[in-house]
Order: C-alpha cells, then structure tokens, then sequence
C-alpha cells in the first residue's frame, strides 16, 4: 500500500464513524450537555479526567470552558485532575497509581458537581475509581467511552450519561471524543448565554 491511499484510508475510516456516531450518540450528548449546564446554573463544577490522550481531551474541556469557547462570556468552573504533577505523583507514589483522580475528586467533588470521566476503552482503573468516588460524594458522571463500555458502563447509574463511540479503534474514539467535547462545550454555551 502506498502512503497516499494509506493516509486516504485513515481519512475515509474517520468519516465512516463519525457517520455512525452522528446516528448514535445525538440524544446521550444532548443530555450530557444539559447535565453539565444543569450543574453550572446550580454553582457546580466539572472535574474531568483520562490517561494519555484522554487527559488531553480532558485538559482541552476544561481549558474551553475556563477560558472561552466560540463566544465572549466569563470563565466557567472547570477543573481538569491531570494536570498538577505533584499531586498525581505524590498519590500514585504514596498510594498507588489508581487512586491518582479518586483522591482528587474526593477532596475537591460536591454533590453539584459533574465528573466527566473519559476513557476509549472503558477499562481505565483510575477513571473507574473516579467514578466510585463521584457517586460517593452525590456527584454526576458524564463518561466518554468506546468500544462496549469496558468496566465504566456497568458502573453508571441513572443520573449519569454515558456516551459511547461505535468503534472498536482507538484513534477513531478519540477523534469523535474530540467532536463530543466541542458538542458539549456547545451546549453549555447555547444553554447558559444563548445563540
């Protein structure tokens, strides 16, 4: 195969789950959205989390809610648990490397609050721990998955959204995971300020 119908591959591949997760995921994204702008109208926050590229997906949700998205408002509460080198290290070597966001969001978590736990396969312990410990403190889960869910989706419960991409590759999750997080940014925008 040669390099240009390799990279038109990976182009056609995106386009055809993208297509797909248009189909599946318009009603969990749009009830993710109003969770989260649920808890901002109740002076909640949203924690975020995910290892490697899902902690830059989470870090890149939190930087356009702190700072802005497509439009001029003030900064909302966003938080993302990836980013403070010495709390992740003094956890994961005090502890272990699974409790690094379950710490955080017990300390900083509020029933108003929403976590938003991000991980393609499902199966990030961390993540799933962080999901334990949102529950524990009366807090909201809107999780970004792929896959079947892995371990997260069994862990959800009525008041969490799950949104689930309909692929089994990783670089295609994370590319609609990118669409889901300007989706939702979207919403809470539209939603607290209007078009």
């Amino acid at each position: 195969m040669d390099l240009h119908t390799r990279v038109r591959d990976h182009f056609a591949e995106s386009i055809k789950v993208k297509t797909a997760a248009q189909n599946e995921l318009i009603e969990p994204i749009a009830r993710g959205g109003q969770l989260m702008s649920q808890a901002l109208l109740a002076d909640g926050k949203i924690l975020s989390c995910g290892n490697g590229g899902s902690a830059g997906d989470s870090q890149h949700f939190s930087s356009e809610l702190l700072n802005r998205f497509e439009m001029e408002r003030p900064g909302l509460p966003a938080m993302a648990l990836t980013t403070d080198t010495s709390t992740l290290t003094s956890i994961a070597n005090d502890y272990a490397y699974e409790e690094i966001f379950a710490k955080q969001v017990l300390a900083l978590g509020r029933p108003a609050d929403i976590l938003l736990a991000i991980s393609t396969s499902g199966n990030s312990e961390n993540v799933c721990r962080a999901i334990d410990a949102a529950h524990e403190r009366g807090m909201s889960v809107v999780a970004l998955t792929g896959r079947d869910g892995g371990q997260m989706a069994p862990m959800l419960s009525d008041n969490d959204v799950e949104i689930r991409v309909p692929a089994e590759r990783t670089a295609r999750i994370q590319e609609v995971h990118l669409v889901v997080i300007h989706c939702l940014c979207d919403l809470i925008d539209t939603t607290l300020l209007g078009s």
